[in-house]
Parts: C-alpha cells; sequence; structure tokens
C-alpha cells in the first residue's frame, strides 16, 4: 500500500488548522490555541521527516509546505497583533517578509520558469522555527504567566533580526539566480553579456 500521500496530507491538516486557530485566539480560548497551534506545529516538523526519510517528496509538496507554514504563521501573527499579544511592528514585518518572498518566487517564475531546485535555506527553517517557539511562548505567558516579559522581549528581537535575515537571505539567493538564469538566456539567443 502506498502512503506516500501523507506529507502533503499534513499539509492541508496545518491549513485547515489555520481558521480555527484564529478563531480560538480572537475568542480568548489560549488553552485551546495552545494545543491545536501546537499540532499545526508537529505537523510541519513531521510532513517534512516523512517525506525525506521514506522518500516521498513531490511536486505538489514543495509548494504546499511553504504555503501552509505561511498560511498559518502570518495568520498567528496578525491575530496575535490584532488583540495586542504582539507588536504590531513585528506582525507587519513577519507580513512584509513574506510578502516579498511571494512577489520574488512569482516574478521568477515569470520571468524565467519554475525554481526546479528551490530549498527553503537554513536560516529559513530556523526563522520558522523561531517564529513558531515565539508564538507558543506568547500563548503559554498567557495561560501560565511563563515566559515572563524579559523572555518575551527576547523571543520579539529573535523573531525580527530572523525574519530580517531570512528575507535578505532570500533576495540575494534568488536575485544571484535570476542574474545567472538572465545570462543563460542572453546566451541561448546569441546576445552579447
Amino acid at each position: 500500500m502506498n502512503f506516500s500521500w501523507i506529507p502533503n496530507a499534513l499539509c492541508v491538516l496545518r491549513m485547515l488548522l489555520v481558521l480555527p486557530i484564529a478563531w480560538l485566539l480572537l475568542h480568548g480560548e489560549y488553552w485551546w490555541t495552545f494545543a491545536v497551534f501546537f499540532i499545526a506545529a508537529v505537523t510541519d516538523a513531521l510532513d517534512g521527516l516523512i517525506a525525506k526519510r521514506c522518500n516521498w517528496t513531490s511536486e505538489l509538496g514543495k509548494m504546499l509546505d511553504p504555503l501552509a507554514d505561511k498560511l498559518l504563521l502570518v495568520t498567528v501573527f496578525v491575530t496575535l497583533a490584532m488583540i495586542a499579544r504582539v507588536p504590531v511592528w513585528l506582525a507587519v514585518l513577519v507580513v512584509s517578509r513574506d510578502v516579498v518572498i511571494t512577489i520574488g518566487a512569482i516574478l521568477y517564475r515569470v520571468l524565467y520558469g519554475p525554481l526546479t531546485d528551490a530549498a527553503p535555506t537554513f536560516i529559513s527553517k530556523l526563522n520558522t522555527l523561531v517564529q513558531i517557539l515565539y508564538v507558543l511562548g506568547v500563548m503559554s505567558s498567557a495561560l501560565i504567566a511563563w515566559p515572563g516579559p524579559q523572555l518575551l522581549i527576547l523571543g520579539v528581537w529573535l523573531v525580527a533580526t530572523t525574519t530580517l535575515i531570512s528575507g535578505m537571505d532570500y533576495v540575494v539567493t534568488y536575485g544571484r539566480l535570476a542574474t545567472v538564469m538572465r545570462r543563460v538566456k542572453q546566451l541561448s539567443r546569441g546576445e552579447p553579456r
């Protein structure tokens, strides 16, 4: 029996959990929010692990996984900013990074075709982990007053730093790739560099 659909199903599950998480947050149901967000975070770790370990990667999965991450984290950061649990500027930074990356990916696809070997960078994976841990920390703080304000402030600056570095890394990495592809296109048309 073929179970190669499992990683993609986990991505879809993560997407389906986004609206309940936002609704629970807006209604101050932090225990339930923490539990559902934790499940979503676990699906993020599991889908990649299963896909790699069992060699069940697919083109659909390569699109679904980052889309599910962006949808989950952007929604949660915006919702937490709306209820004054995270600074608005931090939510704007998180959303802006994802908007820049998405616009860059669309432009690249239109101008040069699909990103065949696009893979998340180390800093991007670290950024996602830091954002998830920070969100769990914010919810935990609302529930049991731990972590305290000092650790949450540290979390704010860690999220801001990894978000900025990750965004710049994507712009530089894929900007270089676009430059190479532009030269390849010019050479294939016989144009001088």
